[in-house]
């Protein structure tokens, strides 16, 4: 059985920080790529970061680059996202997400878009003061 379990949400202050992780089972790490999604109340999922166990590139998109960044420790099975200057409108449950991409795939930074096969419960965060 796939699970995906988030952990590391809580309450903030704007400028704060906070890792979340996304703890994995029943795939095989190396074939998969693992992303972070949000979805703010009210408004639609947001892809967030991915990274690709295959070759182990990650991408954060643009708009969150310079405060956001993903990462990985196979060992755990543990994807991480940092958070950095946390502002009131990063508030959202996050959720991470898995897939196999094709072989025949390079990069799959188009799963930032959706459509991945498992998805986690997500994990809250609120940022406020």
């Amino acid at each position: 059985e796939v699970q995906l379990v988030e952990s590391g949400g809580g309450s903030v202050q704007p400028g704060g920080s906070l890792t979340l992780s996304c703890t994995v089972s029943g795939f095989t790490w190396h074939d998969h790529v693992i992303a972070w999604f949000r979805q703010a109340p009210g408004k639609e999922y947001e892809g967030v970061a991915i990274i690709d166990n295959r070759d182990r590139t990650a991408h954060t998109i643009t708009s969150l680059a310079g405060r956001f960044a993903i990462s990985a420790d196979s060992a755990k099975r543990t994807v991480y996202l940092q958070m950095s200057n946390l502002k009131p409108e990063d508030t959202a449950n996050y959720i991470c997400a898995a897939d196999k991409p094709s072989p025949s795939v390079k990069s799959a930074t188009y799963l930032l878009n959706g459509g991945l096969d498992y998805w986690g419960k997500g994990t809250r965060v609120t940022v406020s003061s």
